[in-house]
C-alpha cells in the first residue's frame, strides 16, 4: 500500500526538571522519613559462620535427643538380665509346684515374711485357677487374663503394688494329679506361678550405663566443635588465597582467572566472574573505540563550523551573511545527526535490547509502519514512490519496538538518500511460515552496492566512494548491531525489479525468528 504525505505523528517531549531563578536545578530533597531514618544496609553474611551454624546447631539439637535414646536403650539393656533372672525363678518355682504344691510352700513362706518396701527383693506367689492364693505374698495381683488361663510360656508385666511398681513374671502350669498333702479337696486343674521384683535396681543400672556413655560426650563434643572450627578454617583457605590473588591484580588486568587454581566447588563462581570480566573488557573496549571514533568524526565538522562562523563574522553583505548562516545550519544538522547515530550505535553495542528494557512479543508491522510514516515526507520531497507492503495478519516476534523503529529508519534513510529523484523505495514484510521466520526487506532503485563492497559497508564510518552523498557511514553498522541483538542476519543483494537497468538497485533483507510459530500470521490486531 502506498504511503500518503500526511504529517508524521507528533512525539511527546519528556518534561524537564524545574529550575530556579538563576537557571540552576533545585537541590535534591529527599523525603523527611528517609532523612530521619536512613535505610540500613543489610548485614554482611559470613560463609564461615553460616556453615558453622548449620553444622553445630543440628549437633547441639541432636545431643539431647541422643541422651534420651541412650537412656531408653540403657533401660532395655538393664531390663534384659533382670527379666531372665525372674524367668529362671518362675521355672524353679513351677517345677516344684508341678511335683507337689506342698514342696513349694517352704520357699513361698520364706519369701512371704519379707515386706514389699524392703528393697528390690524377690516375691513369689502360687494361685489356683479360681484365683485363691495357695501360698506366697498375697499382695501380688493376678494377671488381667486370669479369668481365661492358658498354659503358654513365661510372660512379663508391670503392676502397682503398695505404691511401688513391680516387674512381675507369671506362668500358668498344670496342677499335679495327686492330691496335695493334708488337703481335703482335689488339686485344681491349673496353677498360677508369679514372681515379682522392684524396678530400683534396673533403674540404677540404666543410670550407670547412661552415665558411662554420656559423661565422655561432655569431653568429646567440645573437642568435636573445636575440630569442626579448625577444619572449616582450613577448608576456606583456598577462598582466601583466591581473594588475595584477585586483590594483587593491577586495576587494568581483566584477564580470566585460572579455574585450576580454585576449588572444584567454586569453579562455577569463577566461571561467572570470568564471564563478567570478559563482558566488562568488551564494554571498556567499546567505550574506548566510541570515544576515539567520536573524536575523530566530530573533529572535521566542528572545524568546518568554526571556519564558517569566522567567515560569516567577516561578511558585510547581508546576502552573503545569510548564505553563510544557512551553511552553518546545514552543518549543525549533519553534526547533530552524526552525534545521534554515534550514541545509538554505542547504546546498541554496549547493552542491546536490555538497555531499553526487556524484550517483548510485538507485531513487527507497527515499528516498521511508524518509521515509514516518519520518513515519508523525505521521500516525497525527492519525488520518490515510497511503498509499504505488509500482510493483514500480525507478524509476531520477540524484540524491542524502539530499536526496531531505529533499524527501519536507518534502512529507509539510506535507501531514500541513495535513490535518485523519481525512483522508488519499497518496504516489504512477509511471513515465511515454512521456516518460522518473519522477513523484512527494503528495496530501492538506486545505484546499489558492488559485491566487493558489501562486507565493508557494515564497518563503522566506511563510505562507498563516488556516491555523491555525504553520510556518516554508521547507518548499516547500526542496522547490523540491532539485528544481531534480535538474532537476525542482514543480507545485501541486487534488486530483481531493476534487472536490465543501468542502476542495479539494492535489497536489504532481514529474517527474524517468529515469537510463536503456531500463531504466525493467524492472530488479529
Amino acid at each position: 500500500m502506498a504511503v500518503s504525505a500526511a504529517n508524521p505523528p507528533a512525539r511527546t517531549m519528556a518534561s524537564l526538571p524545574k529550575t530556579t531563578e538563576h537557571g540552576d536545578a533545585p537541590p535534591n530533597t529527599a523525603p523527611l522519613d528517609e532523612v530521619a531514618h536512613p535505610r540500613r544496609r543489610p548485614r554482611q553474611r559470613s560463609l564461615f559462620g553460616e556453615i558453622l551454624d548449620w553444622m553445630l546447631v543440628p549437633l547441639l539439637l541432636v545431643w539431647p535427643l541422643s541422651i534420651g535414646i541412650t537412656y531408653l536403650v540403657a533401660q532395655a539393656i538393664a531390663t534384659h538380665p533382670f527379666d531372665q533372672g525372674l524367668e529362671r525363678r518362675v521355672a524353679v518355682l513351677a517345677e516344684l509346684a508341678q511335683r507337689s504344691p506342698a514342696a513349694a510352700l517352704p520357699l513361698l513362706r520364706r519369701t512371704q515374711t519379707d515386706a514389699l518396701s524392703s528393697g528390690d527383693r524377690v516375691f513369689m506367689q502360687l494361685r489356683g485357677a479360681g484365683g485363691q492364693v495357695l501360698g506366697g505374698d498375697p499382695a501380688i495381683p493376678p494377671p488381667p487374663d486370669a479369668a481365661a488361663p492358658w498354659t503358654g510360656g513365661v510372660h512379663m508385666r508391670d503392676a502397682e503394688v503398695g505404691g511401688r511398681t513391680l516387674r512381675i513374671a507369671w506362668r500358668w502350669i498344670p496342677a499335679p494329679a495327686a492330691r496335695t498333702a493334708g488337703a481335703a479337696s482335689p488339686a485344681p486343674a491349673l496353677l498360677l506361678v508369679q514372681v515379682a521384683e522392684g524396678l530400683e535396681s534396673r533403674t540404677a543400672l540404666a543410670r550407670e550405663i547412661v552415665r558411662g556413655v554420656i559423661l565422655p560426650q561432655f569431653v568429646i563434643v567440645p573437642i568435636s566443635i573445636l575440630l569442626v572450627w579448625f577444619g572449616l578454617g582450613q577448608g576456606i583457605v583456598p577462598l582466601n588465597e583466591l581473594q588475595a590473588r584477585i586483590r594483587r591484580r593491577q586495576p587494568g588486568d581483566l584477564s580470566p582467572i585460572d579455574q585450576c587454581e580454585a576449588p572444584e566447588e567454586i569453579a562455577p563462581l569463577v566461571d561467572s566472574i570470568n564471564g563478567l570480566l570478559g563482558r566488562l573488557e568488551q564494554s571498556i573496549l567499546t567505550q574506548k573505540r566510541f570515544i576515539a571514533d567520536a573524536a575523530h568524526q566530530l573533529k572535521t565538522p566542528l572545524a568546518g563550523l568554526r571556519m564558517q562562523a569566522e567567515l560569516a563574522a567577516r561578511q558585510t553583505d547581508p546576502q552573503e551573511l545569510r548564505a553563510s548562516l544557512r551553511q552553518i545550519s546545514l552543518s549543525v544538522v549533519r553534526t547533530t545527526r552524526l552525534v545521534n547515530q554515534l550514541l545509538l550505535l554505542a547504546r546498541a553495542e554496549n547493552q542491546g535490547v536490555a538497555a531499553l528494557g526487556a524484550s517483548a512479543t510485538l507485531d513487527l508491522r507497527r515499528p516498521v509502519r511508524d518509521a515509514v510514516q516518519e520518513l515519508a515526507p523525505m521521500a516525497l520531497d525527492k519525488g520518490q514512490d515510497l511503498e509499504f507492503d505488509a500482510p493483514d495478519a500480525p507478524l509476531w516476534i520477540r524484540g524491542h519496538a524502539l530499536l526496531l523503529h531505529e533499524l527501519t529508519k536507518n534502512l529507509l534513510d539510506n535507501a531514500i538518500a541513495y535513490t535518485p529523484r523519481g525512483g522508488s523505495v519499497t518496504v516489504r514484510l512477509q511471513a515465511d511460515v515454512a521456516n518460522w521466520r518473519v522477513e523484512l526487506s527494503v528495496e530501492d532503485s538506486g545505484m546499489g552496492i558492488a559485491p566487493a563492497e558489501r562486507e565493508r559497508v557494515f564497518h563503522p564510518f566506511y563510505r562507498v566512494l563516488g556516491t555523491g552523498h555525504d553520510g556518516s557511514g554508521l547507518g548499516l553498522s547500526i542496522v547490523q548491531e540491532i539485528a544481531r541483538q534480535h538474532g537476525a542476519g542482514v543480507e545485501l543483494g541486487d534488486n530483481p525489479a531493476c534487472a536490465g537497468r543501468e542502476a542495479p538497485g539494492l535489497v536489504v533483507r532481514l529474517r527474524f525468528a517468529a515469537a510463536d510459530p503456531a500463531e504466525l500470521g493467524r492472530r488479529t490486531i
